[in-house]
């Protein structure tokens, strides 16, 4: 008999977490895999890497400081938690810095090397000296540190050389803080005159120091980099102005507390005990030694270089074949069809999604636009046709989430941009951040107003829509439409004592508390005859509640099947507990990113998909959207999702009872591709299947084979 309540049941959602990112890393030691995309794959390590401290660890620092004694679920106090991470964290800093190394011999025998300014010969070192003096000697600002120059503000990830020098003759040293300018126009990696050779920004700024410090002798120089804490305590609830508050948060996060010192492997011990001391951490705990280059998420420069032999093939989402019906606009497709499932990346998000926001936009029986804007990129059209609407007499609603973190100042800016365009903008309701990704659409018909919708499981991002897989829903489903207007009166004016949904399964209120009925009548209706079934895709499986009543399940004989991406709190494979439950992950070309929740119910299958992850957060603490899919064929594509996912044997990571992961390999005879690879050729089969004759390929991306995805790593919500 077990307690489901013991802390031994649960996994910790930090130590999850970074197991997600061992797992990402491990895809850049595969051979297979091209080898630019390996390149790729140790950078996604070290962007994660540094958002994990600045989010998680400056929580749990916070936590530390304000002496919070709560254990978590899986029994652990915040200390602990850091240090545990601290250790893994540790591991993975050590492998990235040995696959770094591989990777630059493999591609050094690709004509792609990377050298010290030491390495030059004599006419490079010229050349590169001249650049720069021409390119990057304006740009620097030398800060002494004396009585007289206190110790200099140190930015977030900033990178910085630390400079030791002295006056001829002298025996006392000056040590000096050069701040790397990267962002304004230099790269990272500097290219050798016309050749595929490299060497770093802040070396060459090493070998230039004299022109910095003339007359003086340079002694040595350091590289070091902070990263600070990204969780402010701004209170929104008790905030007059939502955007000013954000504003202020943005600028809190600028001088937070430093959370992580990097200095290179040969630090001067005492300069490193300085720097500790000067930025206010523990010297032992908070200072790691990062060997390789610092600020390993600069490797994506490397990744976009044009060789397309050691790039995955360059893939063209296909368009979808029930939109290419003959019809003189999208709504009249949507109302022919009924329900449209869209696949992203395999299906364009170009002619599908942003289509039907460009067609309302244009359309002038259009009357009505409302969307949740959480995350975007700065070349979506998404903003564009927002403004063409409004400019073309529409009314057009906009719920903008201002606390997307890490994207909160890009987000203020279409809010003002949205508003100065006179659309009504408004920041969802007070507490909450507004997750859900939807579009709704009033329009007069021919038979009166009808309304169409689109409901996503990813962000109305141009660039994720290309490397994230997720799902989407074009409906002119009436009810399901009734409860939108419902859920955007709710957005818009942040009361809901007595709206009621029909269909659709909103956070806060509804969502987890229908997931647990919904488990709960899973197991009642189990029997050998008709045996339940339960399978769910998450980023995360968080929440201790949802996770409990799996248990629950289980061991009433219901077989569950998870497909969670990364942290995980539910230990599969326990005997008398979880024997029913397989977990696994998925680590491939694009991030898994689509929420897919299935019921066997007694052979009256229910699937629905939305926003949501199975987290407390997300249940609890934010508006979703999820959806259900009730069209037999957008079921059976859901049921070929789950099915190719669930038994493929490529980039796919089985869960122990312990909470490590195996690595799936195929075996002689079975299918050697990965799903992902699996469900690009089912794409572009259905749409060579169609008989429609406006079939085609999107060719917008044939020139784009490492280009955006640098900017989306990571980036998920």
């Amino acid at each position: 008999m077990f307690n489901l309540d013991s802390h031994d049941l649960y996994l910790n959602r930090e130590l999850t977490w970074l197991a997600f990112n061992q797992r990402v890393l491990h895809e850049a030691t595969e051979e297979d895999v091209p080898l630019l995309e390996r390149v790729f794959f140790v950078a996604v390590v070290g962007s994660n890497l540094d958002e994990f401290f600045m989010k998680r660890i400056g929580g749990l620092k916070q936590q530390v400081g304000a002496g919070v004694r709560k254990l978590t679920v899986d029994g652990m106090l915040p200390q602990q938690q850091i240090d545990a991470c601290y250790e893994v964290a540790q591991t993975i800093l050590v492998e990235q810095r040995r696959i770094e190394q591989q990777l630059r011999e493999l591609l050094e025998k690709e004509g792609i090397c990377f050298k010290s300014y030491e390495e030059l010969t004599t006419v490079q070192k010229k050349e590169m000296d001249a650049y720069f003096k021409r390119e990057i000697y304006p740009l620097l600002t030398p800060q002494g540190m004396d009585p007289a120059h206190p110790f200099p503000f140190i930015s977030n990830l900033s990178l910085n050389i630390l400079v030791t020098t002295s006056e001829a003759n002298s025996t006392y040293q000056f040590l000096n803080r050069i701040k790397v300018p990267l962002g304004v126009g230099v790269p990272r990696f500097i290219q050798v005159g016309n050749k595929t050779t490299y060497i770093t920004f802040e070396d060459l700024i090493a070998h230039n120091l004299k022109d910095l410090f003339p007359g003086l002798d340079i002694h040595s120089y350091e590289f070091f980099r902070v990263t600070r804490n990204a969780i402010t305590d701004q209170r929104e609830e008790q905030a007059n102005d939502l955007l000013s508050m954000i504003e202020s948060a943005l600028r809190d996060r600028k001088f937070a507390d430093i959370v992580r010192l990097q200095t290179a492997a040969n630090m001067n011990p005492q300069h490193r005990g300085m720097l500790a001391a000067e930025l206010g951490i523990h010297e032992k705990n908070d200072v790691f030694e990062a060997p390789g280059i610092l600020a390993k998420r600069d490797l994506m420069e490397i990744w976009k270089i044009d060789r397309a032999d050691l790039h995955y093939p360059v893939h063209q989402p296909c368009d979808h074949p029930q939109l290419l019906i003959d019809e003189p606009n999208i709504f009249h497709v949507i109302r022919k069809q009924k329900n449209v499932l869209l696949q992203h990346p395999y299906e364009s998000f170009n002619t599908s999604v942003e289509r039907f926001l460009k067609e309302a936009s244009t359309d002038p029986k259009v009357l009505v636009i409302k969307m949740t804007l959480y995350r975007t990129s700065s070349d979506s059209r998404i903003i564009q046709y927002l403004l063409d609407a409004a400019q073309n007499g529409k009314q057009v609603a906009v719920v903008v989430e201002l606390m997307a973190r890490f994207d909160e100042s890009a987000n203020i800016k279409w809010a003002e941009a949205l508003e100065q365009a006179g659309i009504h903008v408004t920041y969802g309701v007070v507490g909450l951040k507004t997750h859900s990704k939807v579009i709704f659409v009033v329009r007069r018909d021919y038979s009166g107003l009808q309304r169409y919708a689109h409901i996503g499981t990813g962000n109305y991002h141009a660039g994720t829509a290309r490397q994230y897989s997720d799902l989407g829903l074009l409906t002119n489903d009436p009810v399901i439409c009734e409860d939108l207007t419902e859920l955007f009166n709710y957005l818009t004016t942040g009361y809901a004592p007595v709206r009621k949904y029909q269909k659709l399964l909103p956070s806060p209120r509804i969502l987890k508390r229908s997931l647990l009925k919904k488990i709960e009548r899973e197991i009642e209706l189990h029997s050998p005859d008709s045996p339940g079934l339960i399978q769910f895709k998450s980023n995360a499986l968080e929440d201790k509640d949802i996770t409990k009543a799996l248990y629950r399940a289980s061991q009433a004989g219901v077989h569950v099947d998870l497909i969670i991406r990364d942290s995980c709190r539910l230990r599969p494979g326990i005997k008398g507990l979880s024997d029913n439950i397989s977990v696994i992950s998925i680590v491939g070309r694009f991030l898994e990113h689509s929420r897919i929740f299935y019921f066997r119910n007694n052979g009256e299958e229910e699937y629905f998909i939305g926003s949501a992850d199975l987290m407390k957060r997300n249940l609890e603490a934010r508006v979703e959207v999820v959806t259900p899919i009730e069209d037999p064929l957008c079921k059976q594509r859901l049921r070929e999702i789950l099915d190719i996912q669930l038994n493929n044997r490529r980039s796919v990571w089985e869960m122990q009872p312990d909470g490590t992961y195996v690595k799936r390999t195929p075996k002689s005879g079975e299918e050697p591709r990965s799903a992902q690879e699996l469900l690009v050729e089912l794409a572009e089969k259905r749409l060579a299947s169609s008989p429609s004759p406006k079939k085609k390929h999107v060719k917008k991306s044939n020139k784009r084979p490492a280009r955006k995805r640098a900017q989306e790593a990571g980036k998920s919500g």
